[in-house]
This record gives structure tokens, C-alpha cells and sequence, in this order.
């Protein structure tokens, strides 16, 4: 068997060859009359008429016989075959196609539909040209394309073999199309915020750190938008959201990736109750865009969309599924419980954060259905509202589906001075060794003191979502580049 060493030397020396020729491996330009689709859609209709088409993309199957040869030809709407006969396009012009034409190739070939004898849509070759010269053919010809890491890390011979892989990143399009279509119909406006922050902050999260060397001063990449969109509201805004990525330096698995996108959106004169209706709302039109119903199957068992969704106290959630009654166990009892379950827990931890890692292991992953859990424990989101009905509690929600949590939305803290002494508890918090704990940020608390109405907000994993709606079990799997280690 040829190695790939000699395949790559053979092929160099075909593009030396075809330069002494004269002929440019590489032209800027092709002619294409009609893409593939377009050809096989309109197949009847060209064929009767006998119009000449010309068609580019790429060569991914060559069958030769004798003065003749069958192969297929790839662009990103669809396949098609063509034929090439010594007999139609002359010796010369069938010797070149057989001696430079390889496997991976792009060209431009211009001919006449007909259908072979089993019926397979075909183009007759009249004429072609080579548009780009392949130094490798598709490694599926010689070493696969199985190993999950090699098909994250080479994602474009993933999506070239794959088709799976390609329709998963159309969806993706396709759902982030439809999610601004859902809120500017709702007038919401689409801002961008800073990447480059000089403070992180609207996330419990360690971030990454850079340095700005034209001010000579460090900088952050953003955890969360949360913090910009809220100065939006205090400048007048109502309704805005946006798409951006956010960067957490923190582990990689199925559900987390250093780099990745969320929807942040802020609605004002609206609570946590306005944002579940809207969650609903907006959900079950992605459902039926993509699926064509309110239900759907991911891994083989049945999602049901339909409204309305349940919703679940968090605290009864713990007993139900731990037995821990949190309203009898302060901090220390608390801490000693979940280290009994194998619970790790960070330095400078708090009750609601311990409390928060035991739904985590225990009780969110047996979530199944849409699922509203609500109301945490204060001080679970120190951005977040208190309820003033349900004394401990927050005015909050998170959305869990098939164990992944989706959505996190609460009723947003507007009082600045109370946002302030927040802000100084995590400060301690962070001081004693909780690397994740929020940092004071005194520009925001400056633009809250200004005034910011009430408000209601809300954060979406979008490959989250994705992964969901596709049927996916890993975020590596919808982001088209994920992050992996340097081979």
C-alpha cells in the first residue's frame, strides 16, 4: 500500500508538472451555471433541452473503464455523477483527466444531463478544468476518520466524510437563526457587550487572563455579558439581548467547554414568573421548527414539549431525592452531609452553593422531562432577586432537560446598595479561597446607583440547546471546534 509520504511527494509532482505545462493547478475563478441541487431538481427539463451546464466541487469517487471513466462530484447542496469518455472529449483532453485528476480534487466540468441505464442522474462530460489541486485525498481512501479526537481536532474531513456532522452544524445555524427571529419579533434589540473586560463579572466562574499591551494594563475575557447588558438598562434599554461567546477556565467534559455560547437576555418591568411563560414560548417554536411536532427522541427516549411544563421547588427537590430537609441543617451540618455523599467541596464554599453541588450530583441528572426547578436558596446567585413571599428563597428559575440544565433566569437585582453588600460578602468569600465567587465591580455598582428598573433575566447554553434538539451527547459534538489538546 501506498503511504502517505509518497502519496503527498506523488501529488507535488503532479502540480510541478501541470506549472511546466502552463496550467495553473490553482485559478481564482470557475464558471458554474447551477450548483447540484439546482442540476437535479431541474433534471427533466435540462435533460429535454440538452443545454450544457457547468457544475464545480469536489471529486470523491473516480471508477475507470478503460476509455472511459464514472466518478462523483460533491458541492454543498448534493452529489452528482459524471461520465467522461475518450470518444466525446478527444485522447488528449481523457489522457490529462486520467494522469492529474485524483481523488479530493476540485473541478469545474461543463456537459449534458442524460440518465444511465439503471436510471442514475448523470453528466456527460464535454469539457472540464481543474479549480484546486488536492495534495491528500479524503482519508477515509486510507486510514478512516473513526477516533472522536481526530474528528474534533480535523473537524473539516469530519464534515466532509460525515454527513451526520454537516447536518448537525446546519441545525445549529438554523436554531440560532430561528432564536433571533423569536425576540426580534418580541422587539428585542441585539447589542454587543466587551470580550475584553477589565473586570469579569455576571458568572461564578475563574477566568481567563491577558494583557493589554498598548495601555500597558490586564485584562479579562468575559465570563458573561450580564454585567454590560444591565448598565443597557440602566441607559434606557428595555428589551435586549445577545449571542456572544463567553470563556471559563474551567474543566472540560460532555456539558462544559472553555469557549462557549449563550444567549443573555434582559427584559424590563418583567419578573422570573414573564421569563418561564416566554422560556415555553420560545422553546416549543424551536421544537417544532426542527422537529415538526412538540415532541422529539433524545437518546431513544421521547421529550414532550408540550405546555405547560412542571415546575419544582428546589428545597423539596433535595428531599425527594436526598432526604436532606435544608431548612434544619445550617452551614456546617450541611458541609458534613454532602462530604457523607462524596461531595467535594470548594474552600469558602457557602450552604446554598453546597447546596447547589448536591442537585447537581443527585438531583438534576434525574430530571428528564422540561422542568422548571425554582427558587433557590438565597445567596445561590448573588446577582439575583430575594423573594419578599417566600422568605430564604430566590426569585429564580433553572430549566432542565434530559439532565442538562438549559436555562438559568431570575428576577434581577436593581437595589444597589443591597447589590453592594453582596458584592463584599463574595469579595470575602474569594479572599478565603472560593476562586469562583463574584469580584466587586465598582463601575456597575456606579451605573445601578443611577437607577435601574426591575427586570427579568435570563441565560441559555446554546450548544447546550443544540446538543439537546440534535440528539448529541457531548457539546464537542456541536461546537464546531472544540477545544483539545494539541496533538
Amino acid at each position: 500500500m501506498i503511504n502517505r509520504d509518497q502519496i503527498r511527494e506523488n501529488r507535488i509532482n503532479k502540480i510541478k508538472k501541470l506549472r511546466e505545462k502552463g496550467i495553473n493547478p490553482y485559478p481564482s475563478r470557475v464558471k458554474r451555471s447551477h450548483n447540484i441541487e439546482q442540476a437535479l431538481s431541474d433534471f427533466s427539463k435540462l435533460k429535454s433541452n440538452k443545454k450544457e451546464i457547468s457544475l464545480v466541487g469536489r471529486l470523491t469517487t473516480i471508477r475507470q473503464h478503460g476509455g472511459s471513466a464514472f466518478f462523483d462530484i460533491q458541492d454543498h447542496t448534493g452529489r452528482i455523477q459524471g461520465f467522461i469518455k475518450k470518444d466525446t472529449i478527444g485522447p488528449e483532453a481523457f489522457n490529462f483527466f486520467k494522469d492529474n485528476i485524483d481523488l479530493g480534487d476540485f473541478v469545474q466540468v461543463n456537459g449534458v444531463l442524460f440518465s444511465t441505464k439503471v436510471g442514475e442522474k448523470t453528466l456527460e462530460i464535454h469539457d472540464f478544468r481543474l479549480a484546486a489541486k488536492a495534495i491528500f485525498p479524503p482519508p477515509s481512501e486510507w486510514y478512516g476518520l473513526k477516533d472522536p479526537e481526530l474528528r474534533y481536532r480535523q473537524r473539516y474531513l469530519d464534515i466532509l466524510l460525515n454527513p451526520e456532522t454537516k447536518n448537525i452544524f446546519i441545525a445549529r445555524s438554523l436554531i440560532i437563526k430561528e432564536i433571533r427571529s423569536f425576540l426580534d419579533k418580541r422587539k428585542f434589540l441585539e447589542v454587543e457587550t466587551p470580550i475584553l473586560q477589565t473586570q469579569y463579572g455576571g458568572a461564578k466562574a475563574r477566568p481567563f487572563r491577558t494583557h493589554l499591551n498598548a495601555l500597558d494594563m490586564n485584562l479579562f475575557l468575559r465570563i458573561a455579558p450580564e454585567l454590560y447588558l444591565k448598565r443597557l438598562l440602566v441607559g434606557g434599554f428595555e428589551k435586549i439581548y445577545e449571542l456572544s461567546r463567553n470563556f471559563r477556565n474551567e474543566g472540560i467534559d460532555r456539558t462544559h467547554n472553555p469557549e462557549f455560547t449563550m444567549l443573555e437576555f434582559y427584559w424590563a418591568y418583567a419578573d422570573y414568573k414573564d421569563l418561564m411563560k416566554l422560556t415555553e414560548e420560545l422553546f416549543l417554536t424551536l421544537v417544532k421548527k426542527l422537529h415538526g411536532a412538540s415532541f422529539f427522541k433524545y437518546d431513544n427516549r421521547k421529550l414532550d414539549f408540550s405546555l405547560p411544563w412542571p415546575r419544582i421547588e428546589f428545597q423539596e427537590l433535595i428531599r425527594k431525592e436526598t432526604g436532606i430537609v435544608l431548612e434544619e441543617l445550617n452551614d456546617v451540618a450541611l458541609i458534613k452531609k454532602a462530604k457523607s455523599l462524596k461531595i467535594e467541596i470548594p474552600k469558602g464554599a457557602s450552604k446554598a452553593e453546597v447546596a447547589d453541588l448536591i442537585y447537581k450530583k443527585y438531583c438534576r441528572p434525574k430530571i428528564w422531562q422540561p422542568t422548571f426547578v425554582i427558587h433557590h436558596p438565597v445567596g445561590s446567585f448573588p446577582l439575583a432577586k430575594e423573594s419578599e413571599k417566600l422568605s430564604g428563597k430566590t426569585e429564580n428559575f433553572q430549566l432542565v432537560v434530559a439532565g442538562w440544565e438549559l436555562v438559568n433566569a431570575f428576577s434581577e437585582q436593581n437595589n444597589a446598595l443591597r447589590q453592594r453588600e453582596v458584592f463584599e460578602a463574595q469579595e470575602k468569600i474569594f479572599s478565603e479561597g472560593f476562586e469562583e465567587a463574584l469580584r466587586l465591580d465598582e463601575d456597575f455598582l456606579m451605573a445601578l446607583e443611577y437607577g435601574m428598573p426591575p427586570a427579568g433575566g435570563l441565560g441559555m447554553g446554546i450548544d447546550r440547546l443544540i446538543a439537546l434538539l440534535t440528539d448529541s451527547r457531548t457539546l464537542r459534538e456541536v461546537i464546531l471546534f472544540p477545544t483539545t489538546r494539541p496533538k
